[in-house]
């Protein structure tokens, strides 16, 4: 598989992206970014800098400042901003509870747009990217595009089990549930683009699902 091998991977909370484009990544030798962490990184500045709140124009001022870094490993993904790395810090509820306020800021989608794409051009086009936008606005150009999508019920339910202990029943449900419908509001993760394959992820095992988006090279 020489050439360009650009994977692109959309979907709701807790339909497997991340778990997914990871072990794609992985098998085929690519790189890995997940763009849903950048937004994270901006949010945990957000909060560091704006305690009490700011202005959607702060706020994208912020994010044009900021030195954001991603370690596109599918092994070790790192994220670090203006020199702190946040890598574990960017799980954490409170980031949860906020990140749609950074993410439905319009120029600030615009803005880490820009740094995706240079990411993807920076790995030859041989990288996986997983979020939201990434087959109709980052890269409607890939190779691969794939929706992928699942039972909100499973949905609540791995993103309980990737936090384990670290939130209650209900804030895992509000991190689902209410960000998918703050996010829609700016992005459309629900329905396919016209040439976007959807995956059914509620009874696949992620090595099912990444068989499945493999299937679909050089279709």
């Amino acid at each position: 598989m020489n050439g360009s091998l650009l994977f692109a991977i959309d979907g709701p909370s807790g339909s497997g992206k991340s778990t997914a484009a990871k072990l794609l990544a992985r098998r085929l030798g690519l790189g890995y970014l997940d763009t849903g962490a950048m937004y994270r990184a901006a949010t945990s500045e957000y909060l560091a800098r704006f305690p009490d709140g700011a202005s959607q124009e702060d706020v994208a001022r912020l994010v044009e400042e900021a030195d954001l870094v991603c370690e596109t490993s599918p092994e070790t993904p790192r994220f670090s901003i203006n020199g702190r790395d946040v890598t574990e810090a960017i799980r954490e509820p409170r980031i949860s509870a906020a990140v749609s306020e950074v993410a439905t800021n319009h120029e600030v989608r615009r803005l880490l747009t820009g740094r995706m794409r240079e990411l993807i051009s920076a790995h030859d086009r041989r990288i996986v990217v997983e979020g939201r936008d990434i087959t109709t606005v980052v890269a409607p150009d890939a190779d691969v595009r794939v929706l992928l999508v699942a039972d909100p019920d499973a949905r609540v339910a791995r993103r309980a089990a990737e936090v384990e202990g670290r939130a209650t029943e209900a804030e895992v449900t509000d991190q689902v549930l209410r960000r998918d419908r703050d996010d829609s509001t700016v992005s459309n993760f629900t329905d396919a683009a016209e040439g976007v394959t959807v995956i059914d992820s509620t009874f696949l095992t992620p090595d099912e699902v990444v068989d499945a988006i493999i299937e679909l090279v050089g279709d």
